[in-house]
């Protein structure tokens, strides 16, 4: 029995996982059936993908961790604020330490360390590095669920995944498209584009793996992941959805993309 309940949220996890990575595949894909797609269509969805991380982050991490840290010796806020900024300070130093290109920019605006990689190499690095915290943050929800707790459900983790499976085809689209106008083969430009998002089974059954047993460190463990996603949103896909000048467009579809996510989670949570 103690076998099962460990195994549990964690193939849950990874089957979220899954579904993520499904959807930022499903993305990419569009590049077999057309060659190009509007840059404004392309900036609304990724406002859209930062309105979903946005809510996510709160909705889904932040409110449970609160909640998770009420009653105790120090105000709740204290737990959560610690976690909160480990996480965006740990995404800081992964941002100063792996050479990638935001989508959107020119390849000698790459940051991080110099590298040679090709373009197509540091864009996926981008986004895989914008996906580990994805991961992480579902397999944290799982893995918080499987405590039985209140303020953390079942329902709510997968709400969390619909939202994030959701805000992923926007991602794939975005990492493909610009590869298949650089002159890559729809191929490639799919392999790139869904290979971003590999890593989120793998986090995603490895934040389940890290929480299970150790409740205490629940409040931490959300936060921390709400701390990642919003790094990335601030630092990568609000500035990626304005670059090109559509900023009103990019802007409502952060809105659209924050309510679906809301509504998402009060409803199925």
């Amino acid at each position: 029995m103690e076998f099962l309940s460990l195994q549990n949220p964690v193939v849950l996890a990874l089957i979220a996982g899954i579904f993520t990575w499904g959807t930022t595949a499903l993305g990419a894909s569009v590049v077999f059936f057309t060659r190009s797609t509007g840059r404004r269509f392309l900036d609304t969805m990724l406002g859209f993908a930062g309105g979903v991380m946005i809510a996510a982050s709160f909705w889904s991490l932040l409110a449970p961790a609160i909640e998770l840290s009420s009653g105790g010796r120090f105000p709740a806020w204290i737990h959560v604020a610690t976690g909160f900024l480990i996480g965006g300070i740990f995404l800081r130093i992964v941002d100063h330490l792996i050479p990638h290109l935001h989508l959107g920019f020119p390849t000698n605006q790459q940051e991080g360390p110099p590298s040679t990689y090709r373009k197509s190499t540091l864009l996926v690095l981008a986004i895989t590095m914008h996906n580990v915290p994805e991961g992480l943050a579902i397999g944290i929800a799982f893995g918080a669920a499987a405590a039985l707790l209140p303020a953390a459900t079942l329902a709510g983790a997968v709400a969390l995944a619909i939202g994030i499976g959701l805000q992923n085809f926007p991602e794939g689209l975005a990492v493909s498209m610009p590869l298949l106008r650089e002159g890559l083969s729809p191929r490639k430009s799919f392999f790139y584009g869904q290979l971003s998002g590999v890593v989120e089974p793998l986090a995603a059954a490895l934040g389940a793996f890290a929480v299970i047993g150790i409740g205490a460190l629940l409040p931490y463990a959300l936060a921390f992941a709400a701390g990642a996603m919003l790094f990335v949103v601030i630092e990568e896909v609000i500035p990626e959805s304005q670059v090109h000048g559509n900023t009103d467009l990019a802007t409502m579809g952060t809105l659209i993309g924050f309510v679906v996510m809301m509504a998402l989670d009060v409803g199925l949570g």
